[in-house]
């Protein structure tokens, strides 16, 4: 038999990939927004495909609003678009 492969749901394209083709962005305890690199770290999280695109896109039309249940300042979405930029090369 082969093994199930968890799937997670681009909260800007809405599309349906393998989780480990995504990267995971997480609201910490402390209100802080971050980059998760290892997909372990404590915190809500929200997945995005691994291009600045899907990011646009989900602030656009509210996407990672409704994942964290709250609005994400513009100085938040400047620093995920540059740790997004940073590991997708």
């Amino acid at each position: 038999m082969s093994k199930r492969v968890p799937v997670r749901m681009c909260v800007g394209c809405r599309e349906m990939r393998e989780k480990r083709e995504m990267i995971r962005v997480v609201r910490l305890q402390d209100g802080t927004f971050c980059v998760d690199e290892t997909g372990k770290r404590n915190g809500r999280g929200a997945y995005l495909c691994k291009n600045t695109e899907c990011l646009e896109k989900a602030i656009r039309n509210h996407g990672m609003e409704r994942s964290f249940k709250m609005s994400i300042p513009k100085e938040t979405v400047a620093l995920l678009k540059k740790e997004m930029s940073a590991l997708a090369k």
